[in-house]
């Protein structure tokens, strides 16, 4: 079937104004060189919040958590804070074996959080501390989200 004359003015037309008016301009993410993340204890019911450096191995329990990369918005942005996360679990007969990789969801943490038997780990926040903005907010989201907010001397760098 050939398309008449009008029907290809109108989409050259239509063409062209789709292409004078550019797509929204985003911001850029933010990479941050701390991850914060809460974990939770189940058999104790303590929940515990703690920071890794992004590409460093932290311990919480039985698990090393690995965050790779943690991206914010500037804080003019709507907010989406977004790591990619490694964990492994360290076998009682030795070794370790991945039990997560895949991306975390500060602002939705049942999507990706790791749910183990006996620890759950999910990303809250990232935070730069060169940058105060961001800081004095992952206090108050821990705690609105899990009860206490505490550091924690547990999670260790692991071995």
């Amino acid at each position: 079937m050939k398309l008449s004359g009008d029907y290809l003015v109108a989409g050259m037309i239509l063409a062209g104004l789709l292409g004078a008016f550019p797509e929204p301009l985003r911001a850029q993410a933010v990479q941050n060189p701390l991850a914060v993340f809460a974990g939770l204890d189940k058999i104790t019911g303590r929940i515990t919040t703690f920071e890794i450096p992004v590409d460093e191995v932290r311990r919480f329990g039985a698990l090393n958590v690995y965050p790779r990369i943690c991206n914010s918005r500037p804080p003019t942005e709507e907010p989406k804070t977004t790591s990619f996360v490694q964990v492994d679990e360290n076998l009682l007969r030795g070794g370790t074996r991945r039990i997560f990789s895949g991306w975390m969801l500060a602002e939705s943490p049942g999507l990706n959080a790791v749910e183990h038997p006996v620890y759950d780990v999910w990303l809250i926040g990232c935070r730069d501390p060169n940058r105060k903005d961001i800081d004095e907010e992952l206090p108050e989201k821990a705690a609105a989200e899990g009860g206490s907010a505490t550091e924690t001397e547990n999670a260790a760098p692991a071995e």
